[in-house]
């Protein structure tokens, strides 16, 4: 017998004849317990939606590998993952989450420690925009090395959207501001108003789905001004991005 065995077997030896193992923790019934903790961890994790995305970005940036800070190893995968957080459809998203406790025989007596243990736990995570991730467990299945889900680019404004709208102000005119803007910036996704109001040009860019909004104001006098708005304005439902935060903003 190694060495190391007849130590565990020496204190279970003497776990039942001080104390019946009443102290005497199963390891695998540890695994398990953890495993259900680090699935309601991810549930929490994975929070409140409110923004579209799909289920593999969610998977990718949202279900971290290892759970951090513990002694035992913690492994969480992303096995499985469809749909996307958008109105009246849902992301769903299958996790693997393996835990592996080593044997412990206490520091000292009476500290009768817990036996070697493993599990494996499945779940199923459901998400929803405006709503919050709700989970179930599932039975594994038998996927040895599961595919690694990766993030596209969210869509956002470019890096340089001030410099670029502000280009476009300088040099435009009321009836080209329009032609300008949308040229200064063709990403699709990107949205683009424009208005002249007092003389003044207005332009507002801006990506609706992930509230970001550029608002730029040209006066008669011809400085740039950026004018303040309540990002409250941006939430769906609420005016959006456009030149209205500048020329009849909310009350």
């Amino acid at each position: 017998m190694a060495p190391r065995s007849r130590i565990g077997t020496l204190a279970v030896v003497a776990c039942l004849l001080l104390s019946g193992c009443a102290d005497y923790g199963d390891g695998d019934e540890m695994a398990r317990d953890r495993a259900a903790a680090e699935a309601e961890r991810l549930v929490a994790d994975l929070g409140y939606g409110d923004r579209i995305r799909d289920a593999e970005y969610i998977a990718a940036t949202g279900v971290p590998p290892v759970a951090a800070g513990d002694s035992s190893p913690v492994r969480i995968e992303a096995l499985a993952w469809s749909g996307r957080t958008a109105p009246h459809e849902q992301a769903i998203i299958d996790v693997r989450i393996a835990v592996t406790v080593t044997e412990d025989h206490g520091a000292s007596f009476g500290d009768l420690g817990h036996s070697a243990g493993q599990a494996t736990r499945c779940y199923r995570y459901r998400l929803e925009l405006h709503s919050a991730t709700s989970h179930q467990e599932i039975d594994c299945p038998a996927v040895a090395t599961p595919p690694v889900p990766s993030a596209a680019p969210v869509p956002a404004l470019p890096d340089d959207a001030r410099a670029r709208l502000t280009a476009a102000l300088r040099t435009a005119t009321a009836s080209t501001l329009a032609g300008a803007v949308r040229a200064a910036f063709p990403e699709r996704y990107v949205t683009v108003d424009t208005a002249t109001h007092e003389g003044a040009l207005v332009a507002a860019v801006g990506v609706p789905a992930e509230r970001e909004c550029l608002l730029l104001v040209r006066t008669a006098g011809g400085a740039i001004e950026s004018p303040a708005y309540d990002p409250a304005w941006l939430e769906p439902g609420e005016t959006g991005c456009g030149i209205r935060l500048y020329i009849s903003p909310p009350r």
